[in-house]
């Protein structure tokens, strides 16, 4: 049966745990309707634009 040689250090065995755990930047697109960045497949936050439609009102800014 096969048994470790040596002990796995807490440098080694932290760096194998670490890619679970990875967090990757969100793609953005520019939005078609004002040219912010936004999320893909997700409505505007700055215009509430999707996909040329207005699907949500925004409040005016006091």
């Amino acid at each position: 049966m096969a048994v470790p040689k040596r002990r796995t250090s807490r440098s080694k065995r932290n760096m194998r745990r670490a890619n679970h755990d990875k967090v990757t930047a969100p793609q953005l697109i520019a939005c078609a309707n004002c040219g912010e960045p936004s999320v893909p497949h997700r409505a505007c936050a700055a215009c509430g634009h999707y996909k040329g439609k207005a699907v949500k009102t925004l409040k005016a800014k006091v």
